[in-house]
């Protein structure tokens, strides 16, 4: 019982430090940073996300500082309905995921 009770605190501060390396962040921040030219412009972003699926249409993204790196995620659906998952760079517009979402 107590290598169950362990385990179980173990895993629960491992999935907690995780999310606190990875933080959202919000418009104005993210305004911030693109007008002092730590992240690129989010039109760049999206034509690098778009030009990996040409066709498909954004339907969500999101901003995230993750290990000091911000992220730009993006979700896409392409022509024939598959969602992808994409995740740049915000930076330096680098493709870091390009996955089909299941």
């Amino acid at each position: 019982m107590k290598t169950l009770a362990t385990l179980f605190t173990a895993a629960t501060l491992a999935v907690t430090a995780n999310l606190a390396l990875a933080k959202d962040i919000g418009p104005d921040e993210a305004l911030r940073l693109r007008d002092a030219g730590t992240i690129q412009s989010f039109e760049k972003l999206n034509e690098a996300a778009l030009a990996k699926h040409p066709g498909s249409t954004i339907e969500d993204t999101e901003l995230e500082e993750e290990y000091g790196r911000y992220v730009y995620q993006l979700e896409l659906r392409d022509g024939k309905g598959v969602q992808w998952d994409i995740e740049l760079d915000a930076k330096t517009g680098e493709v870091l995921k390009d996955q089909q979402d299941d």
